[in-house]
Parts: C-alpha cells; sequence; structure tokens
C-alpha cells in the first residue's frame, strides 16, 4: 500500500502523529521519488567568493542519477568555480508557501551573504489545494497551495498535515518576503519564471502554467528587482526544436525535464542572467558559459498574454508605442501602455509589444516580428504603427534600420554593417504588407495605424507626415483591404485645439516621445477610433464609455 493510501486509512489522531515526526513524513507523502529528492545539502565551497542561491521546486532540483533532472543540476557548469559558488537548494514538491514553512528557506537565508545572489523560482506547487486536496485525489495530503494573485489576502487554517495553526497568503506575499529578506542581507534577488511543460496545442507549446508567470512579472516590477522571463526564453527554444524533438525530454510526465532538457533549461537560466543590462554575469562564467549568448530581451520585458484562450489585441511598433521597459523611465511613456484601461480585460488580452527603436524593417530582421507570430492565433487583432525609424539611413554601423521610402517593390541589396549579413531592403510599404498578409494567414485581423505626430509646429499648426509615412500607412491599407487609423491626423488635430503650452506638457522630451498624460491622450484616441471601426469588430470587448 503506497503512503498516501495508508494515510486515508487511518484517523486523524494518527495521521497528526504522522505529520508530528516532521519533514521527512511529509515528503514521504509527497514525493514518488523520495529517494532520489533527499534535502539539499549543499553550501559554498568558497565562502571569500559570491555566491549564487537557487530556490526553487523540483524543475530545479538535482535528483542524481534519476531518469528527471532539474536545471538547478547542470547550472555549475556554466560558472568558473574559482570565480562564484553556486548552491543549489531547490527541493521537489515545494511552493512558495512550503519552501518557507518548512524551514528551507530559513536555512537559504543563514548561508546568505552581501554580494550574493539569489534566483528564485516557485510556482508550478502553488496551485494545490491550500489545506487538503479533494477526496480521491493522488496525493491528497500536500496543503502546499497559496493563494492566487499577489495582493495581501490571507486565510487561516488549521494545517491537517502539519497539525499546526497558519496564515496562508498569496504567491505574490511569498515572492515579496523572499525579495525582502535577501535584500536584507545586502543580497540581490532575481525573480525567474517558471520552466516550460510539453504540452502543445495547434503545434505550439504552452508558454506558462496559470497566472504565475504574470504574477512573477508584476511582482519583480513592483520591487524593482531583476525578472527572467524563462517560460518565453525555453518556450521559443522549444518552438525552434519542434515537438517531436522537445518530447524526447520529458521521459516521466510534461512537466519534469532529463539531463538533456534540464540542460537546455539552465543554459536558459545563464543566457537570460547575461541579458541583464549592467550585470556582472560575464565576469562569472566558465568557457561552457560563455559559450551561451545574451538574451537581450530579458531587460525589455516583453509581455505575453495573459490569457491564451482569450483573443488577443496585440500591438507592435517603436518607442512611441513602447518606450524602453514600458515602465516610464525618463518620464518617456508609449501609448500602447495606457490602452488596456479601456478594455474589459476579462474577455481579451491587450499585449503591447513595440520595441524601442525599430523601424517596419528592423522589428523583422531583429527577430520581434518571428516571436510575435508564434502568439498570435486565429481570432485575435494585430494593431501596427511604425514610420519615425524608418527614415534613418539603410546601412551602417549604428541601427541600420532606414526602409526605401514609398510604398513599391523596389528594393536594394546590402552588406549589413551592423550584423555582418548580406539583406535585402525593401520600401516601408513592403513591410508593411509582409505584416499584413502574414497576420491574416494565421486567422489574425490586422489594424494600421499612421505614425503620432511629432511636436514641431508651422505656422500654428503640428506638421503631419500625410505626404510620407502616413500617407504611405493608409495607402497600404486602402491596398490589402485593412482598416485604417489616421492616428497621425486625429493626434495632430487635438493638439492644435490645444495650443504649444498644453502640448507641451504631453510630451517626455522636446518632441517624440510622450509623457504619460500625453500616452494616455493618445491612448484614448486610439480606443475611440478602434471603437468606430467599420463592422466594430472590437466593440465586444471595449468598456462602456
Amino acid at each position: 500500500m503506497n503512503p498516501p493510501r495508508l494515510l486515508r486509512t487511518i484517523g486523524s489522531a494518527v495521521l497528526l502523529a504522522v505529520a508530528g515526526l516532521g519533514l521527512h513524513a511529509q515528503t514521504v507523502a509527497h514525493d514518488p521519488d523520495m529517494r532520489h529528492n533527499p534535502p539539499p545539502t549543499e553550501e559554498p565551497r568558497d565562502p571569500r567568493l559570491p555566491t549564487v542561491f537557487i530556490a526553487s521546486d523540483s524543475t530545479a532540483a538535482n535528483y542524481g542519477g534519476h531518469p528527471i533532472q532539474g536545471w538547478g543540476a547542470p547550472f555549475h557548469d556554466y560558472f568558473d568555480p574559482a570565480k562564484i559558488n553556486v548552491v543549489n537548494l531547490a527541493r521537489g514538491g515545494r511552493s512558495s508557501r512550503t519552501y518557507i514553512t518548512e524551514g528551507l528557506w530559513a536555512k537559504l537565508l543563514s548561508q546568505v551573504k552581501g554580494g550574493d545572489y539569489v534566483l528564485i523560482q516557485f510556482g508550478h506547487n502553488d496551485s494545490g489545494a491550500i489545506n487538503a486536496e479533494p477526496p480521491g485525489s493522488k496525493w491528497p495530503l500536500r496543503a502546499r497551495g497559496s493563494l492566487p494573485g499577489i495582493g495581501d489576502e490571507s486565510q487561516a487554517i488549521d494545517n491537517v498535515l502539519t497539525g499546526k495553526h497558519e496564515i496562508v497568503h498569496t504567491f505574490g506575499w511569498y515572492l515579496r518576503k523572499m525579495i525582502r529578506d535577501v535584500r536584507a542581507k545586502s543580497a540581490t534577488p532575481i525573480i525567474v519564471s517558471l520552466t516550460v511543460r510539453d504540452i502543445w496545442r495547434d503545434g505550439k507549446v504552452e508558454r506558462g502554467d496559470g497566472h504565475y508567470r504574470e504574477w512573477d512579472r508584476e511582482v519583480a516590477q513592483q520591487e524593482g528587482t531583476d525578472f527572467i522571463d524563462l517560460t518565453r526564453i525555453v518556450a521559443d527554444r522549444y518552438q525552434e526544436l519542434g515537438e517531436a524533438k522537445v518530447k524526447t525530454f520529458f521521459p516521466r510526465d510534461h512537466t519534469h525535464t532529463n539531463s538533456e532538457g534540464a540542460d537546455l533549461n539552465a543554459a536558459s537560466v545563464v543566457a537570460g542572467l547575461e541579458g541583464i543590462r549592467g550585470g556582472p554575469w560575464r565576469h562569472y562564467l566558465s568557457a561552457k558559459g560563455l559559450a551561451i549568448p545574451p538574451d537581450f530581451l530579458v531587460w525589455l520585458n516583453l509581455p505575453e498574454p495573459a490569457n491564451p484562450k482569450l483573443p488577443t489585441l496585440m500591438i507592435i511598433g517603436d518607442s512611441t508605442v513602447r518606450n524602453g521597459r514600458g515602465d516610464g523611465r525618463g518620464g518617456q511613456w508609449g501609448w500602447g501602455d495606457e490602452l488596456s484601461p479601456y478594455f474589459d480585460l476579462s474577455k481579451i488580452n491587450v499585449c503591447n509589444r513595440a520595441v524601442g527603436g525599430t523601424s517596419s524593417r528592423s522589428f523583422i530582421t531583429l527577430g520581434y516580428w518571428e516571436r510575435v507570430l508564434t502568439l498570435l492565433k486565429p481570432g485575435d487583432f494585430l494593431v501596427m504603427q511604425f514610420g519615425h525609424n524608418d527614415e534613418g539611413p539603410l546601412n551602417d554601423t549604428s541601427r541600420a534600420r532606414g526602409t526605401i521610402k514609398g510604398v513599391g517593390d523596389e528594393s536594394q541589396a546590402i552588406d549589413n554593417l551592423l550584423t555582418k549579413k548580406h539583406e535585402i531592403v525593401h520600401t516601408y510599404g513592403w513591410y508593411l504588407r509582409k505584416y499584413i498578409r502574414e497576420a491574416k494567414a494565421r486567422g489574425v485581423t490586422p489594424i494600421v495605424c499612421s505614425q503620432i505626430p511629432r511636436m514641431i509646429w508651422r505656422d500654428g499648426k503640428i506638421v503631419r507626415s500625410d505626404k510620407t509615412y502616413s500617407g504611405w500607412a493608409r495607402e497600404v491599407a486602402q491596398q490589402e483591404g485593412v482598416a485604417f487609423i489616421p492616428l497621425n491626423e486625429l493626434i495632430a488635430e487635438r493638439y492644435d485645439a490645444m495650443g504649444p503650452e498644453k502640448v507641451k506638457t504631453m510630451f517626455g522630451d522636446p518632441h517624440t516621445h510622450t509623457s504619460l498624460i500625453g500616452a494616455k491622450l493618445n491612448a484614448g484616441i486610439v480606443a475611440a477610433a478602434l471603437r468606430a471601426l467599420p463592422g466594430a469588430p472590437l466593440a465586444p470587448y471595449l468598456r462602456a464609455q
């Protein structure tokens, strides 16, 4: 008789007695591979060196020679032991809550010193029952779930497993506690989102288990700590490898990897660490680690649809749509970050994937469009706005992002001085047509916006771009039979009515990037235009005016 079945047959008094035996008894009830999941006992090899600690669950735990393996096991190989210690204290079966309540977190903290780093990754086990699983569950005595969300809600329980009274908090509450505890030791916390499960639909791999990835991102942003979207990094890699290859990484179930999958995940964590701007990680890497290219998308912190089951309004564009990390740094905001309040997010996702500095061309050549395509599905909407950066040079060592003027089929072959690759550069209109046609091929509804105007006045009015990029955007939309929002003209009309002094408050720089109130103004104009589209395709998702 297995442990859970045995525990179901005894009375509550005996159950509490077993629980009183401590963590070993709890592990027996939890872990079918207990003999392969001993309590982590690693300690820094050289206390004089900085240490990177791993606090996580079975997806990072070291299972020795067992067929399943967590990414924390091969993680050591990517670092130079003469420069930094790597201590993996991940433990299978643990949630953000039980990692703390079982004393694993206190043990980790006792080893942390100033200058250390702690990678915090939880979520796979946080969705379980707060106290006991429902009758008939395979593992009825977990009592490991955390409350959903990131708020301050709590629930008092008498824990059926430990026999103790306990206050259970939200997932976000436990993350915040860990972050603040690490900082109190003058060390650096880093939030890492979940590993990716081997679950596919319509040729696309699942990109997150529940809302935990979203909550990771929100807590990290609120606390001002670094965030590695491991889910996105690994999912992108899985998508490249394909479903058949990825299945070879999962010998037992859809969650736990073998050693090959663990190594891929470990390398992905390293890529994420390297992508943190201003981080020290290249200095600490071994030769194997130095061979991993940095993931520069880590800094951008680009969102993905919060609920893949809902339709998505996907937004692409440049810095006037999403500036930097989308956090208002330097007082500059893009209108895409202020559009979601106009929508009922229980009915539709609003996902702003615009990237500052890109043109209609470089959004493709830098790989951002390919990643958007992996997120789009039939029934989605795609809003695009480019033009501000398309007038730059076609080829240079700085940006190499310009496009040929117009909407024709002209092209120019170049050896790109920035990417060191041969490239065929096309017109602005050619790139817009590419977005439109590839979106349509996936059952997605494209919507073209002209670029927002700059704060440049002439004869008492804001200068329009209707003879260039705004006019070309309109022309392409008409040719392709898709909706067009004359955003350049709509906003310029509003600015004209406001006058120069008031319009100055709409900008966070001399003439291009809007302030928060400017971004809100523009988002409201976009929302009104979306509401007025022919056929009103977005009307069911917009909030009442």
